[in-house]
């Protein structure tokens, strides 16, 4: 049955702000936990600041676990974790659970990336100068990367629109959801594409903001 477009906009518009909620919320939170992990990450590297060879490797070998498994498994993969932790594995906020957790480690693993490409030099000169690690961190390492981080984070939230849709497939609300159940299940062309259309409408909107941000930043 096709759907009559007079009375389901509303529910468009509702799933659209479900999306909405889910990546900005997983990324303000994997954003906050991936920093924190990446500069961890990089500060206990050997030779580095703050080195310490069992935190880099426990952090390291966390990372190498999950980034490599497909959101999709992942999620089904930690049901019983985000029942323990949301108390149910259906609806918007259930699925911020699971996504947060990948988001964070991509993220700590971007972070990574982009201290590794200062300049030693720079990390050298401060602590000559008798920087505290902390110091170097917040003056030194965080200022320096924090250009290429904004495009990193850019990077990040396309591909968090993109787990949004495969958690709605699965009952975490939002287009995925709208898409499969009144687009694919109902064979309905129409909803696809409407839903297809306002994801890259996100996508579009989602890397405009990176790169205008990321170039006012490293115009600074």
């Amino acid at each position: 049955m096709a759907v009559d477009w007079s009375t389901f906009w509303p529910r468009i518009l509702e799933a659209t702000g479900e999306t909405l909620i889910m990546v900005i919320a997983t990324l303000i939170f994997g954003s906050i936990f991936g920093i924190v992990i990446g500069l961890l990450l990089f500060v206990t590297r050997e030779n580095n600041i703050l080195e310490n060879k069992v935190v880099f490797q426990l952090l390291n070998f966390l990372i190498n676990i999950i980034r490599p498994i497909p959101f999709i498994i992942f999620l089904v993969a930690i049901s019983q974790l985000t029942r323990l932790v949301m108390g149910t594995t259906i609806g918007t906020a259930a699925a911020i659970f699971p996504m947060t957790i990948v988001a964070s480690f991509t993220i700590a693993r971007v972070v990574e990336n982009n201290l590794v490409s200062i300049d030693p030099g720079v990390i050298e000169a401060a602590k000559a100068m008798g920087a505290s690690p902390l110091r170097i961190i917040f003056t030194v390492l965080i200022p320096e990367a924090l250009g290429p981080l904004i495009l990193g984070l850019t990077f990040v939230s396309i591909a968090l629109i993109d787990f949004s849709a495969v958690a709605g497939t699965v009952g975490g609300g939002g287009l995925g959801h709208i898409a499969m159940t009144y687009g694919y299940q109902r064979f309905d062309a129409s909803v696809m594409i409407v839903t297809v259309l306002i994801l890259i409408v996100m996508v579009q909107i989602a890397q405009w903001l990176g790169n205008t941000i990321s170039k006012k930043i490293m115009r600074r």
